[in-house]
């Protein structure tokens, strides 16, 4: 008979100089005070800008809400029990910045208050739902918070004379610390296996170099060992986990390769692979690859990996920012921003559809991948809240009273999932500051212009 013995959480798989966290194993369990330790919760955040066309968002009825989803939530269906809708929760009035509604979106979507009037050219706003919930739950996880984006944030434009940073970021480390979100999956990856700078002569350091695939070899070699201590349940999650690992590295190797392929066609250097007959290599790269879904979902599954080995309990991930992206894999290459002012035109409104349900789509995937993943007593999802949505209602409008946003995960059973709810009476601020306490996260103070907790967010009372 095998024999296992209880180890620790922090475990981790070791070898020339990186490592890699081990999802949750039944043998990590730990008691306090005679009872099971609980999984823990995490918080993510997926970003759209520019709004939906709201009669395809929101559902005609929240009793047919599981069984006839409207079209933008189509990708979701097979996990809608697990998803809630709330209509009503409106966005932070942009007055006197009525001409930023662009900067505005982002910026305020995880702050919920606005930019310091007096300093419009400086970073001045205010710390991030993302953050505080990163200050409280950083000191358990290797990196406090991780940030996503699918494309640069280099925006370069100053409505109501703002800062540009307003454009493309919505974590703020305090209110004049915007933090940069990581749009490389290479980087992401070196991050989670935890592989450092080397220093160089005289103690400066060299840039990171990629973790190569003898280093991936040799890690994931290590868990031969542990296997073998491991009862038969922890084995599969193991292979599982090992098994998505390896998928994810091929996935960013073959990203990689396209890109130096398609780099040496335009350089006039034919791959000896080719024929002369052969189509040149699709070229990826954000924000206009003609793959984008390749990298979201790559991304994804990274945020994935970091929830399930928790590296970290905090992510965002802005899947596109405002102005500037288009979306040629869905046949048009029209930009996104430019379709939402559609003035009711049959073609601009079915285009803004395909680009939300799309984004869905994208949130979908990790949604489902959340799903998929065994933990404790339930699964990986049951103990995440995530949240997707945009910082517009309506692009077309610019109106802010029914922020679009789909929450999914339990959160370690504080949110009741299942439902679409209507004639909610909140703004994001308290949106936000109900889903961090949700998350076990002690509030001081509520975020931005918070009045109050969404008590219909959590289980009905008495259950």
């Amino acid at each position: 008979m095998m024999k296992s013995a209880m180890i620790d959480r922090r475990t981790c798989l070791k070898g020339l100089g990186v490592s890699l966290a081990l999802p949750l194993l039944d043998v990590m369990g730990s008691t306090v005070r005679g009872e099971t330790s609980r999984p823990p919760v995490r918080l993510g955040f997926m970003y759209m800008p520019h709004g939906v066309i709201t009669d395809q968002f929101w559902p005609a009825d929240p009793a047919t809400f599981l069984t006839s989803p409207p079209p933008a939530l189509a990708s979701l269906r097979p996990v809608l029990d697990q998803c809630l809708l709330m209509k009503g929760i409106s966005g932070v009035p942009i007055s006197p910045y009525n001409g930023a509604p662009h900067a505005l979106e982002l910026s305020t979507w995880l702050t919920a208050i606005l930019p310091n009037p007096e300093r419009r050219n400086e970073i001045d706003i205010a710390i991030s739902a993302d953050q505080i919930a990163a200050n409280h739950l950083g000191a358990f996880t290797t990196l406090p918070s991780l940030e996503l984006a699918t494309m640069p944030q280099t925006w370069k434009e100053n409505q109501e004379g703002l800062n540009e940073a307003y454009y493309s970021h919505c974590s703020f480390r305090s209110p004049t610390q915007p933090v940069p979100a990581e749009v490389n999956p290479r980087n992401v990856l070196n991050r989670l296996f935890n592989k450092q700078d080397q220093p160089a002569r005289g103690g400066s350091s060299t840039p990171m170099s990629p973790l190569d695939q003898r280093m991936l070899d040799i890690v994931l070699g290590g868990a031969k060992q542990l296997r073998q201590t491991l009862p038969a349940a922890d084995r599969r999650k193991l292979d599982e986990y090992l098994d998505s690992v390896r998928s994810v590295e091929r996935r960013i190797a073959a990203i990689e390769f396209r890109q130096k392929e398609a780099a040496l066609e335009r350089a006039g250097v034919r791959s000896s692979r080719r024929d002369d007959s052969d189509s040149p290599p699709i070229e990826i790269k954000i924000p206009e690859g003609d793959k984008r879904s390749e990298y979201m979902q790559v991304m994804c599954d990274l945020n994935v990996l970091a929830f399930q080995t928790d590296t970290t309990r905090v992510s965002t991930y802005i899947g596109s920012t405002p102005n500037g992206v288009s979306y040629p894999e869905l046949g048009f290459n029209d930009k996104h921003h430019s379709q939402t002012h559609h003035n009711n035109e049959a073609d601009k409104v079915r285009k803004v559809a395909a680009i939300t349900a799309f984004n869905i789509e994208q949130f979908a995937y990790m949604v489902k991948k959340l799903h998929s993943l065994r933990e404790g007593d339930g699964t990986l999802l049951d103990n995440c809240i995530m949240m997707w949505g945009s910082g517009l209602e309506d692009g077309n409008k610019h109106t802010r009273e029914n922020l679009p946003f789909i929450l999914a995960g339990k959160g370690g059973g504080s949110i009741r999932t299942g439902r679409f709810v209507t004639g909610s009476r909140g703004n994001q601020g308290d949106l936000l500051t109900t889903l961090l306490t949700c998350a076990g996260i002690p509030m001081d103070r509520p975020i931005g212009i918070a009045t109050k907790q969404l008590k219909e967010i959590g289980p009905a009372s008495g259950s």
